[in-house]
């Protein structure tokens, strides 16, 4: 989930100090956000907070802030030292609740460890929130004042700080007050917001509701596949792709046009679960009974979501859940179920699906680059693509394979390089070595990860199109849109170029910049817009309502659409993140569907009149719709303003 990237050097802005008054247990001090303002926030010095703390930070770990925020919102919380100003991006799981959070110092000091792609880079978990690097990286002395702002905050929010202590073991996260974060449903427990489920009774008028619904997919025009009816071409039996009149198409099995509508992590009761429950006990009123939401062998963890699915089916909600997908697929317009999803649900073999491949190195190499030079590397990626895809190979309902999802190394190849010559020795270790003792600079050393990336496309294809020659190579999933050298690359490898493109809407110069470069026909694998009314972050493109969630779905996907290029979208995602985090942390209020399984009536509606459109729209015969959201944001660069 894309992209999640660090935002960049700030350098100190000139502002207006607010007036506050001095920190202590009963009376922190108060920011007050203003949400007419781009970015708002304040500074304070740290005495005025904490008397007493050193301004040489070198001796400690970690900084532990007390602090109390009436919205989710991310925040970011910087420190003034000696070399400038340095912050990292915050969300919280106790919105309107007192939270103790410690804040590793390396987060500050250093670069991000190597991870296999940007989600695991990027984002780092806490108990009761986490935290998205950022910033500049460099020794915390003559720290003697604490920053904390917001890029558009939404209903005006207020934080209160009454504490900031440092130390040198990790003191850990807690939650402060009696009030339980998490309901007996699920739900963000301190707050109220239009459409909450104060009791079982309303849930189940509400799911009755929906089961006496008769849907099909007539209105969209769908073939057996997910294809236009109105449209034909030659058949095979598979997946394809075809160039028709300047646009590309994907073609399904029975020869139908199709533009792949999808949506990630499709998988019933997503989107309720709790971890690390040892640690954090008091965050939950009541957690799932044993054996329905909770697992005897993962006893930290249970799933709110698996709950409400008993609750609504009884001993039969594995199979009536699934069926439950299905019918809302047909009825919002959704033909494709995309990456990250259930097996339980693609198995169906009632909706077209694509996945991702495993065991291919990507896990164990560095930065996620596989070590193609490793004895046997070959024959292991063909077995494992054997393994995978064999079974698949005569299904229909298959359009293809991604290869992997936002490799980290990308733009970072010359970090890349010096991870891997500081590393332990590995046969990639001294054919680095070997490639370098010809000339050593950062032009070779970029066509050296550029030659290992080639190597390991190329070995990883040969083996899909060997036992599975009926579907399609969809790519790697980048998160941002890689030069020239890796479009050279790609275009005598994939299908279908993926990325994942978290933004307003996608820039028509890069996708113009790809379907050159390459030639090839694209698919966007994650986008979504989230708001922060129910306790949860808002995602990576922020906008200020659930209505106006549906806004922006509607003006991302019609103008992506509308490039001659473009043939598929997948959604991210089905579910609401975790209240409490996933395993990395994020909790974005994303989804089509609650933890209490019920749809976000504004966003499916949005997506069920854009696929009445999508069409005509990438046919040209009409344009997309004009109406942009309100104040949507991204999570990227925050403008270097503060109250402006």
């Amino acid at each position: 989930m894309k992209k999640r990237l660090w935002f960049g050097i700030l350098t100190i802005a000139t502002f207006s100090v607010l007036s506050f008054n001095k920190a202590d247990a009963q009376n922190p001090v108060r920011i007050q956000f203003d949400s007419n303002k781009e970015v708002s926030g304040q500074k304070f010095a740290i005495k005025d907070i904490s008397p007493g703390l050193p301004s040489s930070w070198d001796s400690y770990n970690f900084v532990v802030l007390e602090f109390k925020s009436t919205t989710p919102q991310r925040f970011h919380v910087g420190f003034t030292t000696e070399t400038g100003y340095n912050e990292l991006r915050v969300m919280n799981y106790t919105a309107n609740g007192w939270n103790k959070l410690a804040i590793p110092l390396k987060f500050f000091r250093e670069l991000p460890s190597a991870a296999l792609d940007l989600a695991a880079t990027y984002n780092q978990a806490r108990y009761t929130g986490w935290i998205n690097l950022g910033g500049k990286r460099g020794p915390l002395r003559g720290v003697d004042t604490i920053g904390i702002r917001m890029n558009a905050p939404i209903n005006d929010p207020v934080i209160e700080l009454r504490s900031i202590s440092l130390s040198v073991e990790d003191s850990g996260d807690q939650y402060l007050d009696k009030k339980p974060v998490v309901d007996e449903f699920g739900q963000w427990n301190l707050g109220d917001y239009e459409g909450k489920i104060k009791s079982q009774a309303q849930l189940k008028k509400e799911w009755d509701a929906e089961e006496t619904e008769i849907v099909s997919t007539k209105a969209y025009n769908y073939s057996k596949f997910g294809g236009y009816l109105n449209a034909k071409v030659k058949a095979t039996g598979f997946f394809r792709t075809e160039k028709i009149d300047g646009r590309w198409w994907f073609v399904d099995p029975e020869g139908y046009l199709f533009l792949s509508v999808g949506v990630d992590c499709v998988n019933p009761g997503g989107g309720g679960n709790a971890i690390n429950i040892d640690k954090r006990r008091n965050l939950y009123k009541e957690l799932p009974p044993a054996g329905i939401g909770s697992n005897p062998e993962r006893p930290n963890s249970a799933s709110f979501g698996t709950w409400n699915l008993f609750r609504r089916y009884g001993k039969e909600y594995p199979a009536k859940s699934k069926n439950m997908i299905i019918k809302r697929m047909d009825k919002w317009g959704l033909n494709t179920i995309a990456n990250w999803s259930s097996p339980e649900v693609t198995k169906l073999n009632r909706k077209a699906f694509m996945m991702q491949l495993h065991g291919v190195g990507i896990e164990d190499g560095v930065m996620g680059l596989p070590d193609v030079y490793t004895t046997g590397f070959a024959s292991k990626i063909d077995a494992a693509c054997k393994a995978f895809v064999e079974p698949y190979k005569e299904n229909p309902w298959v359009i293809g394979y991604f290869t992997g999802n936002e490799p980290s190394w990308l733009e970072q190849e010359e970090r890349l390089c010096e991870l891997i010559l500081d590393g332990s020795d590995k046969p990639i270790k001294s054919e680095l070595k070997k490639y370098l003792s010809a000339g050593d600079t950062p032009e070779r050393r970029k066509q050296f990860i550029y030659n290992t990336f080639h190597i390991f496309l190329k070995t990883v294809d040969t083996a899909v199109k060997r036992y599975d020659p009926n579907h399609l190579n969809l790519g790697m999933r980048f998160g941002h849109v890689p030069g020239k050298e890796i479009l050279d690359i790609c275009k005598d490898v994939f299908d279908v170029f993926s990325f994942n493109c978290y933004d307003l809407y996608p820039q028509k110069e890069f996708m113009d910049q790809i379907l050159a470069g390459t030639g090839l026909p694209m698919i966007i694998g994650e986008y979504h817009f989230g708001t922060v009314d129910r306790g949860m972050a808002q995602s990576l493109w922020q906008v200020n309502s659930q209505e106006q969630r549906g806004v922006a779905y509607r003006y991302y996907t019609e103008r992506a659409y509308a490039h001659p290029g473009l043939i598929g979208t997948a959604y991210f995602q089905w579910s609401d993140q975790d209240l409490t985090g996933r395993r990395d942390g994020e909790n974005y209020n994303c989804g089509l569907v609650d933890v209490t399984d019920r749809p976000y009536q504004h966003q499916v509606e949005a997506m069920m009149e854009s696929a009445k459109r999508l069409y005509d729209i990438h046919t040209g015969k009409e344009k997309p719709i004009d109406q942009a959201p309100l104040k949507a944001r991204g999570h990227g660069t925050i403008p270097d303003l503060w109250n402006k």
